[in-house]
């Protein structure tokens, strides 16, 4: 007869003086003072995410830099609307982030 594994949640549990991939990787995040620069990626890379797939189609460009966010379009009607949401956008990021990573938002 085969014999089937069977699941037991004694050896499942975490030993002491472990964490969690993300503990570790927090930690190693906050050693080295790497936490804003992430964050700063982070939004670049989930931009299309953050403000939808119509916007992030009329983006050319976009950077952070010194707590700032560049954004350049190819849209201008596009740029002039954004610019009266300028501080809906930072809360919206700011949000998505979790923490105040954006202090103002540049239209290039």
């Amino acid at each position: 007869m085969a014999q089937y594994y069977k699941f037991n949640r004694e050896n499942v549990r975490r030993k002491t003086g472990t964490s969690s991939l993300k503990e570790a990787i927090d930690e190693l995040l906050a050693l080295y003072k790497l936490q804003s620069k992430f964050d700063e990626t982070s939004i670049v890379a989930h931009w299309e995410q953050i403000m939808g797939e119509p916007i992030a189609a009329r983006t050319t460009q976009i950077y952070v830099k010194e707590k700032t966010l560049f954004v350049q379009f190819d849209s201008a009607p596009l740029r002039n609307e954004l610019l009266l949401a300028k501080q809906k956008i930072i809360s919206l990021i700011n949000k998505s982030i979790g923490q105040e990573t954006i202090n103002e938002v540049v239209f290039i």
